[in-house]
């Protein structure tokens, strides 16, 4: 029979991480995206770079849109979303946020932000990127 595992081998297997510390996801310029999957959930923390319009990398995704719902925080700067539905909101440093899959999104000033949800959205997204942005 297995046993649980010991104090020290629950550390190593702990989910937490400095943000800085998370895999690089992508690196294209100032944006950088740092990611990692811990159970059914997907962590992003993203570093945009003042004037970016999301909506060219979301293009060739389903409506040519976010598929992933997130929750998270603005860390600095401040994050302009339009929903599926048309309405538009900006989450400022300092708030959190749920914003529904569906979505688009731009920054006027750099921008930190961290983001969780589902794996599998979130892994659509990141995979999208990537080979949009090289």
């Amino acid at each position: 029979m297995k046993q649980p595992p010991k104090d020290s081998e629950r550390e190593e297997q702990a989910m937490h991480e400095q943000l800085v510390e998370l895999p690089i996801e992508l690196s294209a310029g100032e944006l950088v995206t740092r990611y990692a999957e811990w159970g059914d959930l997907a962590i992003r923390y993203l570093q945009v770079p003042a004037g970016t319009d999301m909506g060219p990398v979301l293009e060739g995704l389903p409506n040519d849109r976010c598929p992933s719902p997130h929750w998270g925080v603005v860390l600095k700067g401040a994050v302009h979303i339009r929903h599926a539905d048309g309405s538009d909101e900006t989450t400022h440093a300092g708030s959190a946020f749920h914003w529904p899959a569906g979505h688009t999104g731009s920054v006027d000033e750099a921008t930190e932000f961290v983001e969780i949800g589902p794996v599998a959205e979130m892994r659509q997204f990141g995979e999208h990127a990537k080979a949009k942005l090289g």
